[in-house]
């Protein structure tokens, strides 16, 4: 059964509003790109804005244990 003449233009229609329009695929992709680089430099500025850690600040949280006494 082959499609009908309203079936394709049914297709075509929809085709032109998907794709139509001048370099409408490529501002898509172009957005998408500005939102990966975006994404990328937020990463950057979260990773610069982390501060080294000095060891007064350093906290020891091993548990101490009590040495055994030696057997009487």
């Amino acid at each position: 059964m082959s499609p009908s003449i309203w079936q394709l233009l049914i297709v075509a229609v929809v085709a032109l509003l998907l794709f139509g329009g001048r370099g409408r695929i490529s501002s898509i992709m172009g957005d998408l790109a500005k939102g990966i680089t975006s994404f990328r430099q937020g990463l950057k500025e979260g990773d610069a804005e982390t501060k080294a850690v000095d060891k007064e600040d350093m906290v020891n949280i091993t548990p101490e244990t009590e040495k055994a006494e030696s057997k009487d």
